[in-house]
C-alpha cells in the first residue's frame, strides 16, 4: 500500500494563521516606526529653530543688552512688527530684534504643529508648563533660555518641548 505524503488542509490553515499573526506584528512595528520618525522630525525642527534664535541674538548683542529679546517683558521688541529693511539694509538693534522675533515666531507656526516659543532669562532652565511658558522663567541671572513647544499627538502626548540655554 502506498502512503500519501504532503500537507493536509488543517496543516495549511495553521501555517497561514501563523504567517498572518507574524505579518500583523510586522505591520504594528512599521506603524510605530513611522510615528516615532515623525516625532523625531519635529524634535529636530524645534532644535534647529531654538538654535536659530540663539544665533540671531548673538548677532545683535546691542539688542540683547537692552533686553529686547525677552518675551513678554516691558521694553521687549514686539514680534508683530518687523522692518523688512533689516533683510537688505541697516536697522536699529530694536528693529532687528523685532524682525528676528517676527521671523522666528512665523517659522515656529509654519514648521511645527501648534508651534510656539519664548526667550527669557532663567536661572534654572527647564521646559516648565506648556499652558503658560513664561511662568517657568524666573527672570534671574544672565543665562538666556529659548523654549519651544509644539503639539505632537503621534507620540501619545499632546505637547512636546525643547529647551536650550546660552550666555550671549
Amino acid at each position: 500500500m502506498k502512503t500519501m505524503s504532503g500537507f493536509s488542509l488543517v496543516e495549511l490553515l495553521v501555517a497561514v494563521l501563523i504567517l498572518a499573526i507574524g505579518l500583523t506584528g510586522l505591520a504594528g512595528l512599521q506603524i510605530s516606526g513611522i510615528r516615532n520618525n515623525q516625532t523625531a522630525y519635529y524634535r529636530s525642527v524645534a532644535t534647529q529653530l531654538a538654535y536659530d534664535m540663539a544665533d540671531r541674538m548673538r548677532s545683535n548683542q546691542a539688542g540683547v543688552a537692552l533686553g529686547l529679546y525677552k518675551s513678554g517683558t516691558e521694553g521687549s521688541a514686539t514680534p508683530g512688527t518687523s522692518n523688512s529693511a533689516c533683510e537688505t539694509g541697516t536697522c536699529t538693534p530694536a528693529e532687528l530684534a523685532a524682525y528676528d522675533l517676527k521671523r522666528w515666531n512665523d517659522e515656529l507656526s509654519a514648521k511645527l504643529p501648534g508651534g510656539s516659543g519664548i526667550v527669557c532669562l532663567d536661572s534654572t532652565p527647564d521646559i516648565g508648563d506648556s499652558s503658560d511658558p513664561s511662568a517657568s522663567c524666573d527672570g534671574v541671572g544672565t543665562i538666556y533660555v529659548v523654549k519651544v513647544w509644539w503639539d505632537d499627538n503621534r507620540s501619545g502626548t499632546t505637547t512636546q518641548g525643547f529647551v536650550t540655554s546660552f550666555q550671549p
